[in-house]
């Protein structure tokens, strides 16, 4: 299957578990899309904003001082305290499922699991190259004796085991926004 193929099927699955999708063509657009998001979810005090960028691949080669220069709040320090207040984290996910919308990542990095499941948003970072079909096709791609927590994260956190009323973002994000990029230039 074409990775066009492969990319369309995990946006609509994705977007069925109320992800929201968004692909690039490069990763300087990613980047200003990233940036942008940050900055137009800054409350208006802007005292109690804050943003969490957990170290990956995607960051090789950029300056992390001018980024946050850029944007009011971010930092790339991640701590559990930080992480437990902020409102939006970003990280890169390794891999991404197509036949059920699934981003995962190996999440050993205890920082990883910090950004992606406590703030209010997570925002996923995925090589469109990374997509595979289905769950075999990844487990022929993890390493398990390199991998020691594998994340598999499908749309924003959900629950409906309080009296069966579906509610989001008790466990987890409320929203789960994807950056899908296409260039694998400098993303690792």
């Amino acid at each position: 299957m074409m990775e066009a193929d492969m990319f369309e099927i995990f946006k609509a699955r994705a977007e069925t578990a109320s992800a929201e999708v968004h692909r690039f063509a490069t990763k300087d657009q990613a980047l200003e899309f990233i940036i942008d998001f940050v900055r137009s979810d800054v409350p208006g005090d802007g005292a109690s904003f804050n943003a969490l960028w957990a170290d990956c691949p995607f960051l090789a080669g950029l300056e992390k001082r001018l980024i946050s220069d850029k944007v009011h709040g971010l930092t790339f320090d991640v701590t559990r305290d930080r992480a437990a207040t902020a409102r939006i984290g970003i990280s890169q996910m390794d891999w991404a499922i197509a036949n059920t919308g699934t981003l995962v990542q190996d999440a050993t990095a205890v920082e990883q699991r910090l950004v992606s499941t406590l703030p209010h948003i997570h925002i996923a970072i995925v090589k469109i190259g990374e997509i595979v079909a289905d769950l075999p096709a990844l487990l022929a791609k993890v390493d398990p004796r390199r991998a020691a927590y594998i994340s598999f994260i499908t749309g924003p956190s959900r629950t409906a085991d309080i009296e069966r009323v579906l509610t989001i973002g008790v466990h987890g994000p409320e929203r789960l926004i994807v950056v899908a990029v296409d260039e694998s230039g400098g993303i690792h």
